[in-house]
């Protein structure tokens, strides 16, 4: 039997659990109970009960009356859950590529990419269809259950093997990594974000494999289910990672390159900084360790090879996004301006909540540990000054635009500039654990970091972020964590006693750090429920629109359009196809033709809204639309309900015929005539509009029904004798669609009044159109008998066929968006033309069916990409099995003991930790 080998100290050879009476580190028997486990399994289950119990002190729902739904957690992410979960199921019209419920036909492959490549969301299968918002909350806390889990994980790994350090400290970091300001403030209710949280540790994971040459393959697949989980906040958490590593190569001592069964390299005397220096050749493969600097460089280039390897493995999603956001409808440019320093102080602390500014809560406990490194003596000096500056830099690099720009990938966000501050967080708490992990810091560190918590709670002050719990929870916590330390220190002049003071101090220091967590991330959601939109609980509201819409589906002889519900993406959330689109993916072409035809929207043009209008109804083929009439009047701490009715009127097929001429559409023009040419018929009367401050005047036919069409208006409108209708634009962010005051009394007169919630009206050049109902009904029976004789609509597709002889342009009722192709009977697809914004193909008499495919751009791209790089991770494999066999054979053989997982490590100091000092 060959003699075992020894492993570096610093380098973390992740070896399997043992049983009891194998052999372990040095030949000794393990425990049972591993420490990598241990301490994994011990903060996910701390990370769950603290989300939950800060749930119920919230009186959140489920756990509470009130509803979790605020901003885009309400109007994207449930009902794109919801949406996935009927697609999984095999209930929705379109497929993987497109999605034929919203945005009258839209990108879905997109979509999943953006908001439901995680592998948590395919758990919504597991819950009933009208209870999405429950599967939601399971699948957000299951993330940051995940990403606490990830970090412990880490934490232990970056110990030496022998000496992992104090699991129950592990897992205590780790669930404060997952609980942190950022995760209640932001990834909490924008759970795609969290994926980046989970991703963030892992990706650390990789580099301490690249860095000690193990895990070739399982590295870049990690990288790759990161990228496509939510490849946005995975590039944040592949910057961190690749900062960790850095550092991690600056502060330990070169190793040989991985063996058959683990990490062989060389060990031999500690030099002056605690680093483990190389002496010879003692691994089985008798190789010495490389130089620094090669061995450096060796690590970097495994480093990049398993990213590229990934991220390329990932190219079918992440490629399919990034082309997405190409034609996405543009957000206004945002010039970074950085938070004072008060307000990014301030955010250290609970209970804070801003968008505007970082949320860098990790606990007060965590945070004081954290702030002992720097004058933690019985850490080696390097070790010491690098993650120091690391944490320092990283800090400042939120502050200073170039660096923010490269934090999210060259383009300042709309809202929420901080959105990397979980990287800085998880650094930080690397921090903790590197300081406390080998024994509680002596007198003067603890001294010195109660002085900085001191001092950033006096700066603090004056920050407008400081809510009326922040401080008294800050005390508590620090006062509790303070009898912690106490006991502690007791426990190590007391022997006999050792084992219960310690017990009790690790008590309180779990009530100080947990209990501090329940009370910030309690008010952060209630203060969200105070602060910023919010939709209403999933109830009898949604469920009897789904009813009534289920009822009346008949696609694709027309659509059936769900109306307007408390939210938004009604289609997805209640089923049929309309205008109503959320999506980060929305594109220019989609808000353009609907802003030019009467449509209103949110969120800059990437959420339009629904427009209960008749001529619109004709040109999209919407046959059926839902109305609601609201019971009362929406609250946060009760689901919804209101009265449905159904209504069923004749429209064109979703494939009509127009003569050939001219195509465009003009967003500034009247949405009146735009509706008219792209209907191909006058139905409105277009008075001119005489204005005398708030009052407009015009003449219409008696009979007629009036709309009123002001997209940056704010306010009311009213004709006389009628109700005010609200109006609520607010550009650029808003623009309101056109509404219905009220039919043209005998006279023909007619006045508008206005009351506008601003000093300063601006209206369009015609902004009041009266709608001949005899006029439409004539241009629907008209294009109804040129049009379609039938549709049929596939998963990506959609065809038609159409009366022989038809000539001119078939156009079809859907965005004429990037993706689309088109041909008239037997020719070659070619790329869709546009028809005044929707398809359009050319017809020469000849033909008697077209038809249209979607393919998502960026697909076949994404596509070579993933293939590609799954080559290179089959040559890798290939590469990775060679040189095993080879090591293999040049040490004899097969061994039954080596320097990996179980070798024995030379005496001496801890690559990472200085000795300590008698009476230190």
């Amino acid at each position: 039997m060959p003699p075992a080998a020894t492993t570096v100290p610093d380098a973390d050879p992740d070896p399997a659990p043992v049983r009891d009476g194998e052999p372990g580190t040095a030949g000794r028997p393990r425990r049972a109970r591993d420490p990598r486990l241990l301490a994994p399994a011990a903060a996910g289950v701390l990370t769950a009960l603290v989300f939950a119990l800060a749930t119920a002190l919230a009186r959140s729902h489920p756990l509470g009356p009130y509803t979790r739904n605020v901003v885009d957690l309400g109007q994207q992410y449930l009902p794109y859950h919801a949406y996935w979960r009927a697609f999984l199921l095999g209930d929705t019209h379109g497929d993987a590529l497109l999605n034929w419920n919203s945005g009258f036909g839209a990108n879905f492959l997109g979509d999943i990419g953006t908001y439901l490549s995680s592998p948590f969301a395919l758990l919504v299968v597991l819950f009933p269809a009208d209870r999405p918002e429950l599967a939601l909350y399971v699948i957000t806390a299951l993330k940051i259950t995940a990403a606490g889990a990830a970090m412990a994980a880490l934490l232990v790994r970056i110990r030496p093997a022998d000496r992992p350090g104090p699991w129950p400290l592990a897992a205590l970091l780790g669930a404060a990594y997952a609980l942190s300001g950022w995760t209640f403030n932001h990834g909490a209710s924008v759970p795609m974000w969290l994926d980046g949280l989970i991703a963030f540790p892992l990706l650390c994971l990789v580099a301490e494999w690249a860095r000690t040459g193990r895990r070739p393959l399982l590295g870049p697949l990690v990288v790759a289910l990161a990228w496509a989980a939510n490849f946005y906040t995975a590039y944040m958490a592949t910057l961190g990672a690749a900062l960790f590593l850095a550092v991690r190569l600056l502060t330990t001592e070169p190793t040989e390159p991985t063996g058959p069964t683990g990490p062989t390299g060389p060990t031999g005397p500690t030099g002056p900084t605690g680093l483990t220096r190389p002496t010879g050749p003692t691994g089985p493969t008798g190789q010495p360790a490389p130089p620094p600097a090669r061995w450096r460089l060796a690590a970097l280039l495994r480093a990049a090879r398993t990213v590229g390897i990934g991220v390329g493995l990932a190219a079918p999603l992440v490629l399919v996004v990034f082309r997405g956001t190409k034609y996405a409808d543009p957000t206004p440019v945002t010039v970074f301006a950085p938070a004072s320093w008060t307000e990014l102080l301030g955010r250290l602390l609970p209970a804070t909540a801003n968008v505007n500014t970082p949320a860098l809560f990790i606990g007060t406990p965590a945070l004081a540990l954290a702030l002992t490194l720097p004058f933690n003596r019985a850490v080696a000096p390097r070790v010491r000054y690098a993650w120091t500056a690391l944490a320092v830099l990283v800090t400042l690099s939120l502050q200073w635009e170039p660096t923010h720009l490269l934090w999210h990938a060259g383009a300042s966000p709309n809202g929420n500039p901080y959105r990397q501050t979980f990287v800085l967080c998880g650094l930080l708490l690397i921090a903790a654990w590197l300081s406390a992990a080998p024994g509680l810091p002596r007198p003067p560190a603890l001294l010195g970091a109660a002085a900085l918590l001191a001092a950033l709670a006096l700066a603090a002050r004056t920050s407008t972020d400081i809510d009326g719990a922040t401080y008294p929870a800050f005390g508590a916590a620090a006062l509790t964590a303070l009898a912690a330390v106490l006991l502690l220190r007791r426990a190590g002049t007391a022997p006999r006693r050792s084992a219960p003071l310690a017990a009790g101090a690790a008590v309180l220091l779990l009530a100080a750090q947990a209990g501090e967590t329940v009370v910030g991330g309690a008010r952060i959601e209630a203060r969200q429920r105070a602060e910023v939109s919010w939709a209403p609980r999933i109830g009898p509201w949604q469920r009897a629109v789904a009813a009534e819409t289920a009822r009346a589906d008949a696609w694709p002889a027309h659509r059936t359009d769900p109306g307007e519900l408390p939210g938004g993406n009604e289609p997805l959330l209640v089923g049929g196809e309309g205008a109503e689109v959320y999506s980060s993916l929305t594109t220019e072409a989609t808000s353009r033709t609907l802003d030019s035809l009467g449509f209103g929207h949110y969120a800059k043009g990437r959420h339009p809204v629904t427009l209960d209008n008749p001529v619109t109804d004709a040109l999209f083929s919407i046959g059926t639309r839902i109305r609601s009439v609201p019971a009362g009047p929406v609250r946060q701490d009760a689901a919804p309900r209101a009265a449905v009715t159904a209504a069923t009127t004749p429209v064109p097929p979703l494939v009509t015929v127009h003569p050939a001429g001219d195509a465009r559409i003009d967003p500034a023009d009247s949405a009146f005539r735009n509706q008219e040419l792209l209907l191909g018929a006058s139905v409105y009367t277009l008075p001119a509009v005489r204005r005398d401050g708030t009052v407009l005047t015009a003449r219409c036919p008696a009979g007629t029904a009036l709309w009123f069409w002001a997209p940056e208006y704010h306010g009311t409108a009213a004709l006389d004798g009628g109700a005010p209708v609200a109006y609520d634009g607010r550009p650029p962010a808003v623009r309101a669609p056109m509404a219905v005051l009220g039919t043209v009394p005998a006279d023909g007169g007619v006045r508008v009044t206005l009351t506008p919630a601003k000093k300063k009206v601006r209206l369009p050049r015609q902004s009041v159109g009266c709608l001949d109902p005899a006029r439409l009904t004539a241009a629907v029976a008209r294009l109804t008998a040129t049009g379609a004789t039938r549709v049929t609509a596939t998963g990506h597709t959609i065809s038609a066929e159409l009366p022989p002889g038809s000539t001119g342009t078939a156009v079809v009722a859907v965005p004429r968006t990037p993706g689309w192709r088109c041909a008239a009977g037997d020719a070659e697809p070619v790329p869709a033309r546009a028809h005044r914004g929707l398809l359009a193909v050319p017809l020469d008499g000849s033909a008697t069916r077209i038809g249209c495919s979607y393919r998502p751009p960026g697909l076949r791209l994404g596509a070579a990409a993933g293939a590609a790089a799954l080559l290179a991770l089959l040559a890798t494999a290939l590469l990775t099995r060679r040189s095993r066999r080879k090591a293999a054979g040049t040490t004899g053989g097969r061994q039954e003991f080596t320097g990996g997982p179980h070798g024995a490590r030379p005496a001496g100091r801890d690559a990472d930790y200085a000795p300590r000092r008698t009476g230190a």
